[in-house]
This record gives C-alpha cells, structure tokens and sequence, in this order.
C-alpha cells in the first residue's frame, strides 16, 4: 500500500507572513521541524512539499520532494479540500498524510499510529485530536455542566478538539467524497505541545519559546 506524506505551504500567509519559512531562535526554519519528524516516520514511502514558489526548495532537506502547485490555490478564499484534490490527482498513492509546517511538534509515533490505523482498513481517515475538560458555555448558558452542581472539571465528559496540524486518508476518500475524514475516523490523541497550531504572531512566538527553552531539555515530551 502506497502511502504519501504532504506539506501544502504558501509563502504569502496574510496573518503571519512568511510564516512556514520564518526561523525560529537558533535559525531553523519552522518548516525544517515537521519535515525532519517525517523522515523518521517507518511506513511512508515519499514526502513532498507542495508550493507554487519554487524559492521553498532551498529549505527542503535532503529526500524531501518538491511539487509545484498552481498559484490560483495560494488565494484567501481557496478551501484546503481544493488543494487536497489538486495533490491527489497529480500524485497517486493509496493513503495520504496531510501534515502542516504550522504544526511543528509533532511525534513521530502520533504520525506512524494515524498511518497504521488506516492502513490496516479498520479505519477510512485519522486526525490529531486533543482532548478538552473544561467548563464551555455558549450563547451566555453552560454547555456541559449545572451550574448548582459544579462537577469537578476532571468529572466532565471530555470534548476532542481538531488540532488541524495531522490529517491521513485514502485516495477514494479524497475523491470521490473530497473530503479527508471519513465514516470511520481514528481519533489520534496528542499532548499540547503537539497541538500548538500557528497561526498568528503571538502563536509563533509561544512556539519558539516552547521549541527553544522546553524541548531542548528534553528527550520526550
């Protein structure tokens, strides 16, 4: 079975500029993080990152495959299925994983857990999941507790949050359905280090703080 992993970058993010490229304190581009994380990865045959700008070249490592994507797929309005269908009719392969440089902390055994779960047939897609327990209120009422009888937060029944950084599913989901979650999803839980998802200034500075004085001291996390 076939399995590709992907980055779908643009290089003209309207929140956060330059964002995918920009360096993080010690000088590694942020995109150099998953990439790396995906090399290690056991069951994946290739890697490609897909971008209209060629200039993205020179921060791929060394195995990693560029793709050149058409420029009509960078605008605000293009819908991340749009460029999900793009890659899948360009390059064939049986299972797909989706994986964003905004999502740089990532595990290995998160990645090859999604791949395996889909790959095995049990399960359509897999997404990185974070699990929440707090109190939610929507519209000025709570959500998921009574307010005369306030459980304890670990009591709560627990929500999953879409951490957006990992997505992985097979070609006929993609399309013909064009979608990349399935009737029978593996929800991959990861920590909240895995779940940073970058999208803002502040974002990435809470990741730099994370990679420069919290992972490099340590093995695991």
């Amino acid at each position: 079975m076939k399995t590709i992993a992907f980055v779908p970058l643009k290089l003209n993010n309207e929140r956060l500029p330059g964002k995918n490229t920009k360096s993080l304190s010690d000088g590694t581009p942020l995109v150099s993080l998953i990439l790396e994380t995906l090399q290690k990865v056991n069951n994946i045959d290739d890697i490609y990152v897909y971008c209209s700008n060629e200039s993205v070249v020179d921060y791929l490592p060394h195995g990693v495959k560029f793709l050149k994507r058409s420029a009509h797929l960078d605008q605000s309005t293009t819908k991340i299925n749009e460029v999900l269908s793009a890659f899948a009719k360009d390059v064939p392969a049986d299972v797909y994983v989706l994986a964003h440089a905004t999502a740089p902390f990532l595990k290995k055994e998160s990645i090859e857990t999604g791949v395996d779960k889909v790959c095995s047939g049990q399960h359509d897609s897999a997404l990185t999941v974070h699990k929440m327990q707090e109190f939610v209120w929507k519209d000025g009422q709570p959500m998921n507790y009574d307010l005369a009888a306030v459980p304890r937060t670990q009591d709560l029944d627990p929500l999953f949050i879409e951490t957006t950084g990992l997505y992985i599913y097979t070609h006929d989901l993609i399309t013909q359905r064009n979608t990349r979650i399935g009737d029978r999803p593996y929800l991959i839980e990861v920590s909240s280090i895995e779940s940073l998802d970058i999208n803002n200034p502040i974002d990435f500075e809470i990741a730099d703080a994370v990679y420069t004085h919290v992972l490099a001291k340590r093995s695991d996390f």
